[in-house]
């Protein structure tokens, strides 16, 4: 139940588990995506579905999906296979796929929206934003910053049996996401941070994340969804966007996870509690879309918040994107990935033998999906990918197609 690591690449699965704009702002910022939709238009997008047809058939995947896009265009996109194994309607580039801790960037950017508003700082604790709310922390959590949850570089630690005991708990059907929140750091607050005594302060921590989650909802008085929801997928246009389980209850009607048992034989997850983590980390990993959604984010990204439309200012989000903390050195690495790496604020920063410069780039999983997405802002250049599968399998499909994309439409 552990986090998966790839190199420097970073996800979230969490085994079976079983795992704002201002508001003057806002309207200003569907203006200018409706502006952006009636530009001229832009060349036709290359079709990948025969080349992501043959790297899903060679891994076995149910569904996969790619895009890529260069300085402000979707310039190759595509999809192969099906929505779910036994289920005989194939998957589209329009398809919503699991993000899993992709979803992290978002929730950092969110944070970004807030710092530039003033309503909080990186440096902000917990105890001065949710002491009033959870009483008698522990000092050393108290102490905790926003900086530090964004980074893994907090002390609170990986995914264990304390923190899925707190994911998975008695009250889950019974109160609010963000009451949940506020539940979760009650359950914890008498932990102390433990840093390694020795190397990197990073350890990779979901409920880390659902703590920061939980400061953006006390200072802006929405829950994190919202946020997400106003600040991110509204101004980008992201139509396709939600939170938690991809498909419609009762429906078929997006890339369907599925579950692997001991024996690694694959169930589909269509609906249900089952077929996600837990709302309550949702900052941490809940996120889906389409793929084309994805690539309008990484595009977004790829820029350097320069395009719009103006979510954060460049110079915060160059603040989100810099190296924050150099990651614990990775022992015997699969050939081609580096052995170390740097964390931003929801981003893995690497530089690997096959790209130009250090990138971008974060791996997502609830243990029943993947995806992966690589950002060189030099380049301008975004490369992204999902599957409706977990583990190992789809990891290595989608890091070949990401290597092959890169290397076909990268500046030369």
């Amino acid at each position: 139940m552990g986090i998966g690591r790839s190199g420097s690449v970073f996800s979230h699965p969490l085994g079976r588990l079983a795992l704002g704009l201002p508001a003057l702002a806002f309207p200003a910022a569907l203006a200018f995506a409706a502006a952006l939709a009636c530009a001229a238009p832009v060349r036709a997008a290359e079709n990948l579905d025969s080349y992501l047809e043959g790297v899903r058939a060679k891994y076995g995947l149910p569904a996969l999906a790619a895009a890529v896009t260069r300085s402000g265009e979707i310039v190759a996109s595509g999809a192969a296979g099906k929505r779910a194994i036994g289920i005989d309607i194939p998957v589209t580039v329009e398809d919503r796929f699991h993000l899993g801790s992709d979803t992290k960037a978002f929730t950092a950017t969110v944070a970004g929206t807030l710092v530039e508003e003033g309503r909080i700082k990186w440096s902000s604790t917990l105890g001065e934003v949710l002491g009033g709310r959870v009483k008698d922390m522990n000092p050393k959590l108290a102490a905790v910053t926003l900086e530090q949850l964004l980074s893994h570089t907090s002390g609170i630690p990986s995914d264990n049996a304390d923190t899925i005991a707190i994911y998975f708990n008695a009250v889950g059907f019974e109160k609010t996401p963000t009451a949940l929140r506020l539940d979760a750091l009650e359950r914890w607050k008498t932990h102390a941070p433990e840093v390694p005594k020795t190397g990197s302060p990073f350890q990779y921590s979901n409920l880390g994340y659902t703590f920061a989650g939980a400061m953006l909802e006390e200072v802006s008085g929405k829950p994190w969804e919202r946020l997400v929801e106003e600040r991110i997928y509204a101004p980008l246009g992201l139509k396709s966007a939600g939170f938690g389980p991809q498909a419609t209850f009762g429906k078929y009607d997006a890339a369907i996870g599925h579950m692997l048992d001991d024996k690694g034989t694959p169930t589909a997850m269509a609906w249900g509690p089952s077929a996600d983590i837990p709302p309550v980390i949702g900052p941490a990993g809940i996120g889906h879309m389409s793929v084309l959604d994805f690539a309008r984010w990484g595009d977004w990204n790829a820029g350097q918040g320069k395009r719009g439309p103006k979510i954060v200012s460049p110079e915060t989000l160059a603040v989100i994107h810099k190296p924050h903390v150099t990651t614990p050195p990775f022992k015997n690495p699969p050939p081609g990935t580096p052995s170390a790496g740097d964390y931003a604020f929801g981003w893995g920063v690497v530089k690997l033998d096959w790209t130009k410069t250090p990138v971008l780039t974060h791996n997502g999983s609830n243990s029943m999906n993947f995806a992966k997405i690589l950002v060189e802002p030099a380049s301008d250049l975004s490369v992204e990918v999902v599957a409706n599968y977990p583990g190992q399998t789809a990891e290595d499909a989608a890091t070949e197609v990401v290597k092959h994309l890169y290397g076909q439409f990268a500046p030369k």
